[in-house]
């Protein structure tokens, strides 16, 4: 619920434009005294309404600081003392964005739990008096909605918003490891029943515009406009206002109720949920789904659950004052600020730093229609980008070309795409078995299989047809890139882009450079991975780039613990009980065992016996009997189509029993095995930042959470060092270096961190 969102969902709060107020809505206005002096908000009457403008300056977005936070107040103020003003609509100049939320970088100049105590008390006050306004208040939603914006839309007595794709609306703290601290954990039950408000708060879930309306969590929708005098967004804009000030005209005259007429199902949920046996079985079934879907690793969720319950339970002076105490206590938890600065990390990796190429990526083509290659062109063509995807057989670019129609029909079924939109995407495509069209491409994605003599075959057949501007990418897991470029022309075009699989899904992508590697194809190479949604880290060449070395010792020590008799089934439970997403065993099936085995044999000869631990042997035996994982049907588990509960594979016994090793008691408790696979992995992306290969510990935590699944409630390798401490990291290695040798030695970037009280990854 909570720990399979936290890696994906935090990147909700960017979209940009400037609101030029034209066209008779200015004309037809009254302003207010201090609008030369605002800069946040301002208000202009129309008739006996207020209409309140939101427009952070020098932003993309609105966030509740603390200047639009004192603007809004004085504002409304002004507006409850004028007897011309019956009502007033709150509404955003910039198109995309109601308000994203409130500012964390304030969370983040708090020092004490106290201070954010009553940042949280500030809010409520502040919407508490909103709620009970007599004159009636309509929130105008177009575009993001979330966190503090939500809360200050729902403590309005009215919502219009927008039937738009980017109308979205929603409660996202919990992936920030806190709750809706300005009265939404209060409003929110009351208004959409009990289970709905839970799975907002629970999960941080977007919401559509139409599905808000069903729940009551808007009153009225608007259709968006088209092209016009104007642009749509600004049509859209001014016809929102317009619907909105009648609402809010009809409210104020008596004519409109704010009251919402509920359907049978919502009465019938609203009549049980006053029966205080069925809230308490609803808390206590909640409480057991939270407790299994994250492990007590994340508090947020059971302290969200708590302050409703204590304002239900209790009513809601007792529930305001708990959810601002708790507010403070979990802003000051190692879990929030790790999700906090992973939020930080994802804003920093959604920028191109690289600059502007000299020309814009618009054709490009993707060589290998495999799983990898068919996902690139899926992300691809999804974004408008005109795609070629070639493969060597007909059979194969059928797989290909059916993998993405497939992805774009599963967004039809969800309705995220119309069936006339996944025409107009799929049309984008172009499937073909030669290189014609090649003359035109901007940019060329090698997919081909991990073999360094067909990528440069591949490099030199298209280099003899490509443009000289057009970049060669090749996505390699792990064969270093001036290898690959080494066959080529134009070195300076070459670049590595590590994508990770399923590629519609998986948000990471790993940019890899040489020294010949030139900025604008950096660059390039950058803009078009922002293009396809992804957050982007970019990383020096070497073996196993940044990723794949940090996963490849750990999946060593996976080995090891196995052959010392852990079953597989405990050492999953042990992984995820520490908060990966996937547990150990079970990765290295998804991974691949063929894949695992070819790694970890390049990697060995790369880095010797810091490399080491667990016997190849092992996966060597997996690969010669055909277990290769969930691609096989067969690896450490069983796998079956449509059959959720994997068994274990039987047969795998007499492998483990041959090659089984005896456990050194010392270093083989259940905490100890935890630690084993994490501090290897720790220690690894230090050695990386030590070696250039990292430009930044945000990177690093950045890939190593989106791309191999490292516990977000940890923060990254980086920041789980500043929190846990370097010196008990240190520690912990040269515990295991004494019972295992080289392959636990702590690198010297974390032992001066260990020296030295003052040194942090993050200031």
């Amino acid at each position: 619920m909570v720990a399979s969102r936290a890696i994906g969902s935090l990147s909700r709060f960017t979209a940009s434009r400037t609101f030029r107020c034209t066209g008779y809505i200015c004309r037809n206005f009254t302003g207010s005294s201090a609008l030369r002096t605002r800069t946040h908000v301002n208000y202009r009457v129309k008739g006996d309404v207020a209409v309140v403008r939101i427009n952070s300056p020098n932003s993309k977005v609105n966030t509740l600081n603390k200047e639009l936070q004192s603007e809004f107040v004085e504002v409304m103020n002004e507006i409850w003392a004028s007897d011309q003003i019956r009502s007033a609509v709150l509404i955003s100049s910039k198109p995309g964005c109601f308000i994203a939320g409130a500012d964390i970088n304030m969370l983040g100049a708090c020092k004490t739990a106290d201070e954010v105590r009553q940042l949280s008390q500030e809010g409520q006050r502040v919407f508490e008096k909103l709620e009970k306004s007599t004159k009636p208040i309509v929130a105008a939603i177009n575009g993001s909605c979330f966190g503090g914006g939500l809360e200050l839309a729902i403590a309005c007595q009215y919502r219009v918003a927008t039937k738009d794709k980017k109308t979205v609306l929603g409660v996202p703290e919990v992936l920030l490891g806190i709750l809706p601290g300005a009265g939404g954990t209060q409003r929110l039950p009351s208004m959409v029943g009990l289970p709905a408000a839970f799975d907002m708060m629970l999960t941080g879930r977007n919401i559509r515009a139409d599905r808000a309306k069903k729940m009551g969590l808007v009153d009225q929708l608007v259709d968006t406009l088209g092209p016009g005098l104007k642009p749509p967004e600004e049509r859209t804009i001014e016809y929102l206002e317009e619907v909105a000030v009648t609402f809010a005209k009809g409210l104020a005259d008596k004519k409109i109720s704010p009251k919402r007429d509920k359907g049978l199902v919502e009465k019938l949920t609203s009549y049980a949920m006053n029966i205080p046996f069925v809230r308490q079985q609803v808390y206590k079934k909640v409480e057991e789904q939270v407790q299994k879907q994250t492990k007590g690793l994340y508090p947020a969720p059971l302290k969200i659950i708590d302050v409703v319950k204590t304002g239900i339970e209790q009513g809601k002076d007792a529930g305001y004052l708990s959810e601002s105490q708790k507010f403070g206590e979990l802003a000051m938890t190692r879990e929030s600020k790790a999700l906090m600065g992973l939020y930080h990390g994802q804003v920093t990796c959604k920028k191109n730093k690289f600059g502007t190429p000299q020309k814009e990526v618009k054709h490009l083509a993707v060589l290998g229609a495999g799983l990898m290659g068919a996902g690139i062109a899926q992300v691809s063509v999804d974004k408008g980008l005109k795609t070629i995807l070639k493969d060597a057989t007909l059979t194969g670019l059928g797989r290909g070309q059916q993998q993405v129609l497939k992805g774009l029909n599963d967004k039809v079924k969800k309705k995220a795409l119309t069936s006339f939109e996944r025409d107009f995407i799929f049309s984008n495509l172009t499937g073909q078995l030669d290189y014609q069209g090649f003359e035109k491409a901007d940019m060329v994605i090698e997919a081909v299989f991990e073999d360094l003599s067909l990528k440069h075959r591949v490099l030199k057949e298209v280099e003899a047809v490509i443009p000289a501007h057009c970049v060669f990418a090749s996505n390699t897991s792990a064969l270093p890139i001036n290898e690959i470029a080494a066959v080529s022309k134009r070195p300076e075009k070459v670049i590595g882009m590590h994508y990770f699989s399923p590629v519609d899904k998986m948000q990471l992508l790993e940019i890899i450079t040489t020294d010949k590697t030139s900025k604008d194809t950096t660059a390039s190479a950058v803009a078009v991975g922002l293009k396809q949604g992804k957050v982007i880290i970019v990383v020096k060449d070497g073996p196993g780039f940044y990723t794949t070395r940090c996963l490849a010792p750990m999946m060593s020590e996976v080995i090891r613990i196995l052959q010392e008799g852990v079953d597989p089934k405990k050492l999953d439970s042990l992984t995820t009980g520490f908060g990966f997403p996937v547990g150990a065993a079970t990765l290295v099936d998804e991974v691949g065992v063929d894949v695992a085995k070819h790694v970890a044999e390049d990697l060995g000869k790369a880095f010797g016996e810091r490399f080491g631990g667990g016997s190849l042997e092992l996966l060597k035996q997996m690969v010669s009997k055909g277990f290769l994982g969930r691609k096989s049907g067969k690896g450490f588990y069983i796998y079956q189509e449509g059959v959720k509960n994997k068994n274990l594979n039987s047969d795998m016994d007499s492998i483990l029993e041959s090659l089984k090793v005896p456990p050194k008691p010392d270093v083989s408790s259940d905490e100890d095995v935890q630690y084993r696979l994490v501090t290897r992995f720790v220690n690894e992306a230090a050695l990386c930042l030590q070696e250039g290969i990292l430009a930044t510990p945000t990177e690093g935590d950045i890939g190593a959470v989106f791309g191999l699944g490292f516990p977000p409630c940890l923060g990254g390798p980086f920041r789980f060092v500043d929190l846990y401490g370097a010196q008990k990291v240190v520690d912990r290695l040269r515990k295991y270096e004494a019972a295992y040798g080289k392959q636990f030695t702590p690198c010297q970037l974390l032992i001066d961190h260990a020296n030295s009280s003052t040194k942090k990854f993050y200031q």
